[in-house]
């Protein structure tokens, strides 16, 4: 509950203006972000290559994920699930089962160690006073009474078990001693890449269809989830603790803000790079502010929708275990693989909805994951123009790269590493990155600017929009993330997973994972003032092809030139990546002086242009909102 406040103040402070900001820009220049930032301040070129070296290291490990949903999907196909039960070689002696555990009550005993056990037997194994066959006298208070079923230390439920036995095996491996590959998990990680560059290679459109179903599908079964999870004994105690028990005192503390900020970035893509991307496949007239403000809306919504589903799920499991709703599992990432695993043995089904949770699960990664690496692919293809003809060779080079980078996380104590890019890769750089970006958006290209940027793709913003955004762009955003920032790293976490705190060595290479995204901008900052020739006032102004496409795109005629480069597009049997897609893709055609420099408002008004570029922009059969 305490989580939910900042989260929604998060989303109004830097959430949704950060995400209007990035789709607005992506939508007028159609550039990907590091030929944005190059375009419009040339000395801040490194933000956009920032934003590609945050994704990169995104993409890494985010693809273990899709990696661990293939390894369920592929468990799923069994009569019984394997997570059902605790009578498998690699259960602990705490692994519980509801179903065996109600077995065992019929005959008023206890499941312990795969077997049912009387209570006294666990009395005497914590050498405890018996009382009864149910209740142990406790050591300090006589004439206290514990129920001997909670005397039993370090109990996980079935599916935790398999999480952290069968599919990670970690056992106890450490840093020191990372264990032998789970050729299993190589074999998954390896189809999950195969299956994204096949995709990309093929480029956006096509992968872009699937999201119909990627987009819907997920309602129906979270509203099958919750109402099953409602049901279930004990779901309004997981209820109560997610919603209606806050503690106030955690709002004093910086970490729960930086949580909920780095969550709102990941929830809506923020300072990856991939909105900007994404948003430069739009018609120019696409209003992107009423997509920004759906979309970023409907996400917060389905965040607190699901959370009622998992915690109803919770409750449940807190109430047979006889524990609080917070100590029945442990946070992470691997939660989604543990609560909705438990929930599907208490449904009818169980193996059909397994294999259904886990195929949207997939496809729902992959939707984020042809986002961030297309953001990647672009990126190159943007800068190295020479390259396009071998985009084919370059998704599969860069795929290959990414696999071969994550085969660490796939080791018996791979997670160890997977814990380390999830947690450093992309959080406080994430901040500081959109810290920069608003402000070189706002204070160094200027709100008035930006401002006359929507009037002139015809987005209309009402007074209260209007104040909204200036307010926040200008003040509540950089200051908001600016404190979180500098508050974050005076007050920083070692880096740990669960209760095991990393070497000397691996808290180094967590920092080194931190700053290189941060150090790539004044790195890029140095190359551009020794190479472009700029000097003083040039390095901070925007360049002649900071404009949109289909005036940058110009080389004679208006007509003629944007007609002839779209039939080149849509030749069949050529596939493009998003810099061949967008209109007008010349980007390194000098615009004709007879354009107004600076904000291009009105110099496109003539109708036979302006029905032309429109025509061009009909027939682009997906818009990114």
């Amino acid at each position: 509950a305490t989580f939910l406040i900042p989260y929604c103040i998060m989303l109004l402070a830097a959430g949704l203006p950060l995400y209007f900001l990035e789709l607005a820009l992506g939508q007028y220049v159609s550039l990907g972000p590091n030929m944005l930032f190059q375009q419009m301040a040339p000395i801040f070129s490194g933000v956009g290559w920032a934003m590609v070296a945050v994704t990169l290291l995104t993409a890494i490990h985010y693809n273990i994920i899709l990696a661990w949903s293939l390894f369920y999907t592929f468990s799923s196909f069994t009569l019984e699930l394997p997570w059902a039960s605790c009578n498998n070689s690699y259960n602990t002696a705490g692994c519980y089962s509801y179903k065996l555990s109600q077995e065992c009550k019929e005959d008023d005993l206890v499941y312990y160690n795969k077997s049912c056990v009387q209570g006294s037997d666990l009395c005497g194994m914590k050498q405890l006073a018996i009382h009864n066959s149910s209740f142990c006298v406790s050591a300090e208070n006589s004439s206290i009474l514990l129920n001997a079923e909670n005397t039993i230390e370090h109990r996980i439920i079935a599916s935790q078990d398999f999480f952290d036995q069968r599919m990670l095996d970690k056992g106890s491996h450490t840093w020191g001693d990372m264990g032998t590959m789970q050729w299993e998990i190589v074999g998954c990680l390896g189809l999950a890449w195969l299956l994204v560059a096949a995709a990309l290679a093929r480029g956006v459109r096509s992968s872009g269809k699937v999201v119909y179903f990627t987009a819907i599908f997920p309602y129906i079964v979270l509203t099958i989830f919750f109402i099953r999870g409602i049901t279930l004994e004990g779901a309004y105690k997981g209820i109560e603790f997610y919603i209606m028990r806050p503690n106030m005192t955690l709002l004093m503390e910086v970490d729960v803000w930086r949580e909920a900020s780095t969550q709102i970035f990941y929830s809506l893509g923020v300072s990856f790079g991939s909105l900007i991307t994404l948003s430069s496949y739009n018609q120019f007239s696409n209003n992107c502010m009423r997509d920004a403000i759906i979309v970023s809306f409907v996400n917060c919504a389905t965040s607190v929708y699901a959370g009622f589903a998992v915690f109803s799920i919770l409750g449940f499991l807190a109430t047979e275990q006889g524990k609080e709703v917070g100590d029945v599992v442990d946070s992470g990432p691997g939660l989604a693989f543990i609560v909705y695993p438990e929930a599907f043995t208490m449904m009818p089904a169980p193996t059909v909805w397994s294999i259904l949770f886990f195929v949207m699960l997939l496809t729902l990664g992959l939707d984020s994951q042809f986002a961030y690496v297309e953001t990647i692919i672009s990126s190159i293809l943007d800068q190295w123009e020479n390259l396009r003809p071998y985009k084919l060779f370059v998704v599969a080079g860069m795929c290959s790269f990414m696999f071969v980078c994550g085969l660490t996380m796939c080791l018996q104590g791979g997670i160890y590493m997977f814990e380390l890019f999830f947690t450093w890769s992309a959080g406080l750089s994430l901040i500081f990155i959109a810290v920069l970006e608003v402000v070189v958006f706002v204070y160094i290209y200027g709100f008035r600017r930006l401002m006359s940027m929507l009037e002139e793709m015809n987005i209309h913003v009402c007074l209260p929009l209007h104040g909204y955004w200036a307010v926040t762009w200008m003040l509540i955003t950089p200051i908001s993330l600016g404190m979180i920032l500098v508050m974050s790293l005076t007050d920083l976490d070692k880096a740990k997973y669960e209760d095991y705190e990393f070497p000397i060595a691996v808290q180094i290479l967590a920092w080194l994972l931190l700053l290189t995204s941060i150090l790539v901008i004044p790195v890029v900052a140095i190359i551009v003032y020794f190479k472009s020739g700029k000097r003083g006032h040039e390095l901070i102004q925007p360049t002649s092809d900071f404009c949109p496409a289909h005036i940058r795109g110009v080389g004679g005629t208006r007509e003629t030139s944007m007609t002839t480069s779209t039939a080149e597009l849509a030749r069949p049997g050529v596939s493009h990546s998003l810099a061949d897609l967008r209109l007008g893709v010349g980007a390194s055609q000098p615009r004709p002086q007879s354009l107004d420099d600076g904000i291009f408002s009105n110099s496109y008004d003539n109708p036979g242009f302006r029905n032309s570029w429109q025509s061009v922009g009909n027939r682009e059969s997906h818009t990114v909102i």
